[in-house]
C-alpha cells in the first residue's frame, strides 16, 4: 500500500490544521481503503469469530478525531499514523472495560457495537501489549511509534520512515530492537510472535 503525497490529501490536511473540521470528513472518505486496512489489522488481534466490522472502529476513530481540538498532520503518512494510534486506544479502552467487568466491579461499559465481544483472554493480551508499548515509549518514543505503525498500522518500512521522517534503515533497526524488547516484556504466550515478524 504505497503512501504517496497527493494534492487533495495535502490540501485537506492544511485545511484541517487551519480549523476546517469539514476537511476531516473528506479525508476519511479519501483515505477509506487505508483506514480499513489499519482497522482490519487491529481487528485480527481480537478473538476468532468476533463480528465487529472495521467500519465501527473507523467510525469511533472518526468521532474521537472530531473531538480533538487540534489535529495536525503534515502529510498522509502522519495522518494515518494518528488514526492508527486512535484505533489502538479505542480497542485498549474497550479491553480494559472487559477486564473490569470480569473482575466484577459492577460497571459494564457499552460496547462499540452490540455484536462486539472481546474474550477476557484477548482483552488481557491487548492490555498487556498496550502497557508494554507504553513502557517502550518511555524508553524510546520512536521505537514505540515504529511498532504502532508496523504492527498495528500495517505500514511498510518505507511508509513508517516517511511518517516519522527518518531513514528506512533507522526503521529497520528500531523495528528489530523493539520486537525483541516486546517479546521479552509481554512474553511469547501472550503475543503471537508471527504478527511481529511482518
Amino acid at each position: 500500500m504505497p503512501i504517496e503525497q497527493s494534492e487533495p490529501v495535502t490540501y485537506l490536511l492544511l485545511g484541517l490544521a487551519g480549523g476546517d473540521r469539514n476537511c476531516l470528513d473528506r479525508l476519511i472518505l479519501l483515505l477509506d481503503a487505508e483506514l480499513r486496512h489499519i482497522a482490519h489489522r487491529y481487528m485480527r488481534l481480537e478473538r476468532d469469530g468476533h463480528t465487529l466490522q472495521t467500519t465501527a472502529l473507523i467510525n469511533e476513530a472518526y468521532l474521537r478525531l472530531v473531538n480533538e481540538r487540534e489535529v495536525r498532520s503534515e502529510h498522509r503518512a502522519q495522518f494515518l499514523a494518528l488514526a492508527a494510534k486512535v484505533m489502538r486506544h479505542i480497542l485498549v479502552d474497550h479491553a480494559r472495560g472487559v477486564c473490569r467487568a470480569k473482575r466484577g466491579n459492577g460497571i459494564r461499559e457499552l460496547p462499540l457495537d452490540e455484536a462486539f465481544i472481546l474474550s477476557p483472554q484477548k482483552s488481557n493480551e491487548l492490555v498487556a501489549l498496550d502497557e508494554a508499548l507504553s513502557r517502550l515509549a518511555d524508553n524510546s518514543a520512536r521505537k514505540a511509534k515504529v511498532v504502532e505503525l508496523r504492527y498495528f498500522g500495517g505500514m511498510s518500512v518505507e511508509e513508517v520512515a516517511e511518517a516519522l521522517e527518518v531513514h528506512p534503515n533507522t526503521v529497520v533497526r528500531d523495528w528489530k530492537l523493539a520486537k525483541a524488547w516486546l517479546k521479552r516484556e509481554v512474553g511469547v504466550s501472550k503475543m503471537d510472535p508471527a504478527h511481529l515478524d511482518a
